[in-house]
């Protein structure tokens, strides 16, 4: 049920980001998925994403600058970007990497699926962004899915 709300969320329409960007959405929540699975296993998850988050800096720089034409920069969009994507993140994968222990996998990879609708509430309330009857359906079906994953009784197998 969340993802068939994650689909439908991502799906073409009215409401839906073009095709190419829910494709690198997706990618992108796959690929964090792999990530945290990997962290799971780590002494220090946090430190190691520090780290990662550190190595990353030149080629966002050296990518920066290469495209520096083609952007339309001014200090609040860069003071922005500088806090939704060093302070919110990082802060964002200490505190799942906390919880994450506390997780099944199951369980983690269920959670993971609440990203999309919470960037979907977080654009009505910072851009203004329209929370649409889509949206609101989309959502429930998400979070409804990912409680039935989360409080739901396990049976064995």
């Amino acid at each position: 049920m969340a993802f068939a709300g994650v689909v439908a969320i991502l799906s073409p329409g009215l409401d839906a980001p073009p095709l190419a960007s829910a494709l690198i959405m997706l990618t992108s929540g796959v690929a964090w998925g792999v990530y945290s699975l990997r962290g799971r296993g780590v002494a220090d998850p946090t430190g190691d994403t520090a780290g990662n988050f550190l190595r990353a800096v030149p080629m966002s720089l050296l990518l920066s600058v290469l495209f520096l034409t083609h952007q339309d920069l001014d200090g609040r969009g860069v003071l922005y970007a500088l806090l939704s994507g060093a302070i919110t993140s990082g802060l964002g994968y200490a505190i799942w990497y906390a919880v994450l222990p506390k997780l099944t996998r199951t369980r983690a990879a269920a959670v993971q699926l609440s990203v999309p609708v919470l960037a979907s509430l977080a654009g009505a309330l910072f851009v203004g962004e329209p929370i649409t009857l889509g949206l609101m359906l989309t959502s429930t079906a998400v979070l409804g899915g990912i409680a039935l994953v989360v409080y739901g009784k396990r049976t064995p197998v």
